[in-house]
């Protein structure tokens, strides 16, 4: 998912305003809708990715817009998740635009690519990548 305008905003180079980027990454608006809809409550715990999980696939596989959004804000919802809950993991923002999540250890981890495999697939399932980045 490529968001050119946040890697060209006027500042010191290397200072991000972290909160910012984690507040807006962490909107899925696409991906909160959708599963309001089913009574799943997104309250960006591990627990809440085991409740994605266990949702149906919904019409999200018949369209192909549809689907690249949502498994992108299902990879920035399991960032969030990373981000609030992993000691040390922050937002990164690669030099191709790509958001990543970098972990104390200085691992990179792709939520999107992760998160578009599971809206297209169910797996890998989001809370077992979770529980990868969270002990390493």
């Amino acid at each position: 998912m490529n968001i050119p305008f946040l890697g060209h905003r006027r500042q010191k180079p290397g200072v991000r305003d972290a909160e910012g980027l984690a507040e807006l990454l962490a909107e899925c608006e696409l991906l909160r809708s959708q599963v309001s809809r089913a009574g799943v409550r997104l309250d960006d715990s591990p627990a809440s990715l085991e409740a994605l999980d266990q949702m149906v696939p919904g019409s999200w596989r018949d369209d192909e817009d549809t689907l690249t959004r949502l498994g992108n804000d299902a990879g920035l919802y399991l960032g969030t998740v990373i981000v609030r809950t992993v000691p040390g993991a922050v937002w990164e923002i690669r030099s191709d635009g790509q958001p990543v999540v970098r972990l104390a250890s200085g691992r990179e981890f792709d939520v999107v690519d992760s998160g578009r495999a599971w809206a297209a697939g169910g797996v890998p399932e989001l809370s077992q990548l979770y529980a990868e980045v969270a002990e390493a």
